[in-house]
């Protein structure tokens, strides 16, 4: 029972800690409310769980076979999260009732934990720290992901209620557009220390 404790609080504080997941989330909620911004909500929480099964069935491995494979993934990471920086900080307009101003979907948002540099070190971390080689090994893989799967949506969703009520002051588009701005700042301050990594020269 300690076990499922220590696991429930790891998963609790990684998941509403800041991060990329929660920015986006928070912002979605704020521009398009709590409703438009669920399959965002949804693909985050479920893509993240396939993605801590994965990594534990070996996938993570991968990066030991090929080491090139893990600084091409955080470039592009990196480059994406920048690009939905810059997207955040131009969705002001969505008060001025654009149609074609839609938050992220659920295909989007499961597909971003694979570039999320954040995530692969939660994912990491969390199969690292629980669990053990043995014949358990899969049933404790399957118990932290179901975990994160229960802790992450409301979790993640405090955010989108967060952005949701904040939405009730945001009425101007000047207000909606600095808050959008401080987002998209960020989001984009997440991935300092990554690009700091990247363009530091070896040794």
């Amino acid at each position: 029972m300690d076990y499922l404790y220590a696991v429930v609080l790891f998963a609790i504080s990684a998941s509403v800690t800041p991060g990329p997941n929660n920015i986006m989330v928070m912002s979605a909620g704020a521009n398009f409310g709590i409703r438009r911004s669920l399959p965002l909500l949804a693909g985050i929480c479920i893509g993240f769980t396939l993605m801590l099964l994965l990594v534990g069935l070996g996938f993570g491995q991968l990066f030991s076979l090929f080491p090139g494979l893990h600084l091409i993934i955080k470039w592009v990471g990196t480059l994406y999260l920048l690009y939905l920086a810059w997207l955040i900080a131009r969705s002001a307009d969505e008060i001025t009732g654009q149609p074609a101003a839609r938050p992220l979907g659920f295909l989007k948002g499961a597909l971003f934990q694979w570039v999320n540099a954040k995530a692969w070190v939660v994912a990491t971390g969390a199969i690292a720290a629980f669990t053990s080689i043995g014949a358990d090994f899969y049933q404790q893989n399957l118990t932290i992901a179901l975990t994160f799967f229960v802790v992450s949506f409301p979790s993640v969703g405090l955010w989108l209620l967060f952005g949701s009520l904040l939405k009730r002051w945001l009425t101007s588009t000047l207000a909606r557009r600095r808050f959008n701005h401080a987002m998209a700042a960020l989001l984009a301050l997440s991935v300092a220390p990554v690009m700091y990594e990247l363009l530091s020269p070896p040794g």
